[in-house]
């Protein structure tokens, strides 16, 4: 702008009047923008010594931080971060349920989106926040390193507005994490070498710290200090790579009123459940005695038969006025939180069938593409020349595999997605993805294991600009059912319905809810059960959809939507950015 000033126009009485009335105009004509702000972020991936269960790791890290930088901004700014990779392998980052409107280039998933940021290499991620409030997250996207490489995403109302709730007297996020007392690369790769499944985690987290009831932990166990009579709004975050997980405090009731950066009609409840990737923003009121309570949180193994990491992380609601000692020595111990049962579906269903919208939702009621998704596990029979002591140790001299009707994806290795889309390079994928499953069965009962293995290969489904999207997604009790968190990149979409056994379209569609569903972007797949999902089309790119278990995506469970441009500018992709990374 200053550029454009000189001294004839300066001079210039009539012009300058001009000029400022033109200033004046656009300042009452676009007062959303007044206040947005760009912010500008250097991440820096590397090595950093970080030491949990008595033993010290070479961990991947952020700025050398575990978990990661929170980013803290307001609906309607741009941020732009720098991602500078030190570390020894490829790493992508991905800013989870960000709607990246128009900046698919952003998103993030390695081979989707983007090629990987090569070590000694970096890559600008640049985009708006557009029409999002609450709390979000970012985290690698690039094989198991975001078992550390995450951190929260708090999205404020625009300046000048409030929350739809009184506005709480603290916020404070809380990151659930996974923890392997060893490097989490070297687990899923010696997985995938193996063909069977990865070790379990050693330890739960909640802000990087596993609590009171792990070896060499409880000095650094997280404190959340509050007042008698204030209230905190708790943004949590299930950061794991492979478990959902319940979580409450003790004493304490929670307020819900928001989910994966929507708002939700407020209700109460004791216990939350969230599954890998989903978001839940809670109030809690000090209106107990003043002491320490413990916040906790462990798995919700739905899965018969598969072990799965049982223990227990801890933090502690300390109020202010908790009393000391009566001798020396350390604080009063927490008063114990009660959580469900491991295998307790009936409270996790009753947690995800209790999310409403605040108000009447803009649910898409005139469907343009209706899709029917099976989403399971499956086995390979050992490939020629492998050796099945080695390379095969899933089930009977198989290996580990899922898939989505049918259809186990393969990333591309030499381009991503988004490039061969825009550029037109042959080759790279197939737009054949099936929108039904190839054979009906009975997909929750007793499978034929001649249904066990899927074919492996990269297809997508295409959809037009602005079509109105239903999914139904129909879990399998192929090898073993359990819940799903399935996670669709670039969108928020309703779940009009959820619920157990097969879907049958004349019975279950006078279940939907097409008046306040709850807007999210990962929803929790029941056990074998289904879900409904619907959205608008309105955002062009290439978008996975996939399990957020990643022993399940590095299986392949996932699939991709292509959505073309539509008409004119504000419709179409933006050109990929001059640093983009090279394959």
């Amino acid at each position: 702008m200053e550029a454009a000033f000189n001294s004839t126009s300066i001079a210039n009485p009539s012009f300058t009047l001009f000029f400022l009335g033109l200033l004046l105009l656009f300042a009452n004509s676009v007062p959303l923008f007044a206040n947005a702000k760009t912010h500008s972020y250097d991440f820096v991936v590397q090595a950093t010594k970080v030491k949990r269960l008595c033993k010290t790791h070479n961990s991947i890290t952020v700025n050398g931080q575990f978990p990661g930088p929170t980013l803290e901004v307001n609906d309607g700014d741009t941020l732009a971060i720098n991602v500078v990779n030190r570390a020894r392998y490829n790493v992508t980052i991905h800013w989870h349920g960000i709607r990246q409107i128009r900046t698919a280039w952003a998103d993030g998933p390695e081979f989707v989106t983007q090629c990987p940021i090569r070590p000694g290499t970096s890559f600008t991620y640049r985009y708006t926040i557009t029409g999002q409030e609450g709390t979000l997250w970012w985290h690698a996207h690039s094989s198991w390193l975001r078992a550390t490489v995450y951190g929260a995403i708090i999205i404020h109302p625009k300046e000048g507005s409030s929350y739809p709730f009184p506005k709480p007297t603290r916020e404070t996020p809380l990151l659930l994490g996974e923890w392997w007392d060893a490097n989490p690369v070297d687990v899923i790769d010696e997985a995938t070498r193996t063909g069977g499944a990865p070790n379990i985690s050693d330890a739960y987290t909640i802000n990087g710290q596993p609590g009171d009831f792990y070896n060499c932990s409880s000095q650094d166990t997280v404190i959340v200090p509050i007042g008698s009579g204030e209230t905190n709004l708790l943004r949590i975050i299930n950061a794991g790579l492979n478990q959902q997980l319940f979580f409450t405090v003790a004493n304490h009731k929670l307020t819900v009123v928001g989910a994966d950066a929507s708002y939700l009609k407020p209700f109460t409840t004791d216990t939350i459940m969230l599954g890998p990737g989903q978001t839940t923003d809670v109030i809690i009121t000090a209106d107990q005695l003043p002491a320490r309570y413990y916040i906790a949180a462990r798995a919700y193994a739905s899965a018969q038969g598969a072990p799965f990491d049982n223990t227990t992380t801890t933090a502690v609601l300390e109020y202010k006025t908790a009393p000391c000692p009566a001798t020396g020595g350390g604080p009063i111990k927490p008063i114990n939180a009660t959580l469900p049962a491991f295998n307790d579906t009936a409270t996790a269903t009753k947690f995800t069938t209790s999310l409403r919208s605040p108000s009447k939702a803009a649910v898409p009621t005139e469907i343009d593409e209706s899709l029917f998704i099976t989403v399971g596990l499956g086995l390979l029979n050992c490939p020629p020349g492998a050796r099945a002591s080695r390379n095969c140790q899933g089930p009977n001299g198989t290996r580990f595999a899922s898939s989505m009707n049918n259809v186990s994806f393969v990333l591309p290795s030499s381009f991503s997605l988004l490039q061969a889309h825009q550029q037109g390079i042959p080759g790279v994928f197939t737009t054949d993805f099936p929108a039904s499953p190839p054979v009906i069965f009975d997909y929750t009962g007793n499978v034929s294991k001649a249904l066990w293995s899927p074919v492996k290969a990269t297809k997508v489904y295409k959809l037009k600009y602005g079509s109105q999207v239903e999914v139904v997604l129909q879990g399998t009790s192929i090898f073993t059912a359990e819940n799903h968190p399935i996670h669709l990149h670039g969108y928020d979409f309703y779940i009009v319905a959820e619920g157990f056994g097969n879907f049958n379209r004349k019975r279950d569609t006078a279940k939907f809810n097409l008046v306040d569903p709850p807007m999210r972007n990962t929803v929790s797949l029941p056990v074998g059960g289904w879900a409904v999902i619907r959205f608008v089309a309105d955002n062009p790119g290439t978008w996975i959809l996939h399990c957020h278990l990643d022993v399940h995506i590095g299986w392949g469970l996932a699939m991709v939507f292509i959505v073309d441009n539509g008409v004119g500018e504000l419709q179409s992709l933006e050109p990929p950015p001059v640093d983009f990374p090279v394959c």
